[in-house]
Formats: structure tokens, C-alpha cells, sequence
């Protein structure tokens, strides 16, 4: 199962933006996910920038396996985890 969470539409609202991140990550917590998606969109480079910083937290950096730019789609971030 994979969670995906696409920022477009809270790019200018930074404390929207990490509920959101926390919300996803706490939910593949929950659930065991394997794969959580992030799209930050391709714009500027400055949100994902953010989700970059945000995923860089001791206290979120504990919770996940390993984070992966996607190499064919700067736009898009996954968070791997491991069960």
C-alpha cells in the first residue's frame, strides 16, 4: 500500500504544509505503509525544499527507513519504511 500526499494545493501555507507531511507519516505509521509519495510539483524548488528540511527533523527522521528523489521527476519525493 502506498500513501500519497500532492501539495499543490497548500504550496504557500507553510504550516499547512507540515500538518500535512505529519498527517501522512503518522498515517503510514498507523497502517505499516511501505511507500509514502510526496509531490512538491516542480515549480521553484523551494517547497520541496521544505519537505526536504521538514523529513531532516530528528523526531520525523526517526519514524522513516530512507527518503528517494525521484530521478526521472524532480517533482516528486518517496519515503521508504521498513517493517
Amino acid at each position: 500500500m502506498k500513501l500519497k500526499l500532492d501539495l499543490h494545493d497548500i504550496y504557500n501555507r507553510g504550516h499547512d504544509i507540515d500538518r500535512a507531511l505529519r498527517s501522512v507519516i503518522d498515517e503510514a505509521v498507523r497502517t505499516k505503509a511501505p511507500l509514502v509519495e510526496i509531490i512538491p510539483g516542480k515549480g521553484s524548488g523551494q517547497l520541496k525544499k521544505h519537505v526536504l528540511r521538514f523529513l531532516e527533523r530528528k523526531d520525523v527522521k526517526a519514524l522513516y527507513h530512507r527518503v528517494e528523489k525521484d530521478s526521472k521527476n524532480f517533482g516528486r519525493i518517496f519515503i521508504h519504511f521498513r517493517w
